[in-house]
């Protein structure tokens, strides 16, 4: 593979990423951390949100709210990319910038944060080793969330 062709190949992982979850595909975008550690830091919480491999990831994102077209009704925006390459490693930050848009919200930006990836290349094959989500900036995400990290569902959603 060519340098491109790598940089392409994560470039295209991030991406799907961002199109399963906006797809609703909740179990599809969580197969890509079949091998890989998803994390979410957060200032206000010592202990880092983590989950380990797909079935830990899926069950994380049952905090999603899915409407009855199958989808969350965000829409992902990745930009300022920055894939270092090393090998059969490389790194990634970049900056997701996440829109919702119900009959209850008008489109808005609902969190905007950075994507900090660590990425492997197995049997030739590109896939995540670890997500750090960081840096978060938090909008209205009453129509996104079930419930806040780590709290649990309240009474009425569980």
């Amino acid at each position: 593979m060519s340098t491109f062709d790598d940089w392409h190949a994560i470039q295209t992982l991030l991406v799907m990423y961002a199109g399963h979850v906006d797809a609703g595909r909740l179990a599809d975008a969580a197969a890509l951390f079949e091998h890989a550690t998803y994390r979410v830091v957060r200032e206000d919480q010592p202990d880092p949100v983590h989950a380990r491999g797909a079935a830990e990831v899926e069950k994380f994102f049952a905090i999603t709210r899915l409407y009855p077209d199958g989808t969350p009704r965000t829409k992902h925006v990745i930009t300022n990319i920055d894939i270092r390459l090393d090998g059969d490693t490389a790194t990634s930050r970049c900056t997701v910038t996440v829109f919702q848009q119900t009959d209850v919200l008008p489109l808005q930006p609902i969190a905007s944060g950075q994507y900090v990836d660590r990425f492997e290349r197995v049997d030739g094959e590109w896939r995540f080793a670890e997500r750090e989500l960081r840096d978060f900036l938090y909008g209205d995400r009453s129509q996104h969330i079930l419930w806040e990290l780590g709290s649990g569902p309240t009474d009425e959603e569980a």
